[in-house]
């Protein structure tokens, strides 16, 4: 709609533009005034200012003058309608649409709150999608939010602020990711989330070593600092190349489909009467191979026994191509 707006906006620029070149032309050469009387007598004719001509004009002048006049009315009468209803439809399709992010984000429970959306918050973004979990992005950049819109759930704010988080549904959220480029503000926007939802899982971005202490002691649940993975990552790639390589594309999520999904004891049980590993049985019945259990306690357990007995509120991990991994999901109705 905006676009039909621009383009009758350039429209009605064109035809006054036309009519001024037609009244300076037709001044100049048809009447004998010089260039700078012609675009005078022009500009006074058609915003009809009523001054007096700069020479004498003949009957035809006249009447190329009245129609001048009648043009340049209807034009500018064009001009001024569309520019309104420019103005006017923009200011409206602004508060739809934040309406409608409104009523989106209010509709949202146990999503995902990512406060900025930098270099580190984009791509945690980008990976949200993929593995199609509900976000909304706190950001207060409106250029970047003009620019990706479309794609993302967006509040403009500065995270800081108690207000803005409540806007994002942080009483309903269930995970925050604190990705703004300063420490400090992360520190902030940890104490804020905290104070507000006291069961929210938070995951903070760190630049600076000494930082990670104090988002720990502020509430953040886990700390990551993307120069030392990345620069981890690349020594890795050094030493074991084809190892980390093949990391990377378990860790890739294909047509939307991980190859790795973490699956709650109870979401299998519902299903099936199992007590251990082995009475699963899911590579069989789906493909998947269980390579980590997390207990109840979080104690992880690499490449667990099949006779390990099943606690409830743990957890398996495991592994699939995207076929068997979406197998895994249909067959046990798994979100």
């Amino acid at each position: 709609m905006l676009k039909l707006f621009r383009s009758k906006i350039y429209l009605a620029i064109f035809l006054l533009v036309t009519v001024v070149l037609i009244g300076v032309f037709g001044f100049h050469f048809f009447y004998d005034f010089d260039w700078l009387d012609a675009f005078y007598m022009t500009i006074i004719t058609i915003t009809t200012v009523g001054y007096n001509e700069v020479n004498p004009l003949g009957d035809s002048a006249k009447i190329f003058t009245i129609l001048l006049i009648i043009t340049s009315i209807f034009i500018i009468g064009f001009a001024i309608s569309v520019i309104t209803e420019y103005i006017l439809s923009r200011n409206t399709l602004q508060i739809l649409k934040k309406k409608k992010v409104k009523n989106r984000i209010e509709s949202l429970n146990g999503h995902i709150i990512i406060c900025g959306f930098g270099r580190n918050g984009s791509q945690a973004a980008l990976s949200l999608a993929n593995y199609k979990r509900p976000f909304v992005v706190v950001e207060r950049d409106r250029e970047i939010i003009e620019k990706f819109e479309d794609d993302f759930l967006f509040i403009e704010g500065d995270a800081n602020e108690d207000e803005v988080l409540q806007r994002a549904g942080i009483e309903k959220a269930k995970y925050l990711i604190a990705a703004l480029p300063d420490d400090s503000d992360n520190l902030f926007v940890v104490l804020s989330a905290k104070q507000l939802n006291q069961k929210l899982f938070i995951i903070s971005r760190a630049s600076q070593i000494n930082s990670q202490k104090k988002l720990r002691l502020a509430g953040a649940d886990k700390v990551i600092m993307p120069d030392k993975v990345g620069g981890d990552h690349m020594a890795a790639l050094v030493v074991n190349p084809d190892l980390i390589d093949f990391m990377d594309r378990i860790s890739n999520v294909a047509d939307g489909t991980p190859n790795l999904e973490e699956v709650a004891i109870e979401e299998l049980q519902d299903k099936l009467d199992c007590n251990s590993i082995y009475d699963l049985d899911l590579r069989k019945k789906t493909g998947c191979t269980i390579i980590g259990y997390v207990a109840p306690n979080g104690t992880y357990i690499i490449n667990p026994e099949p006779e390990l007995i099943l606690e409830p509120k743990s957890k398996v991990i495991v592994l699939g191509n995207p076929n068997q991994i979406k197998k895994l999901n249909q067959m046990f109705n798994i979100e």
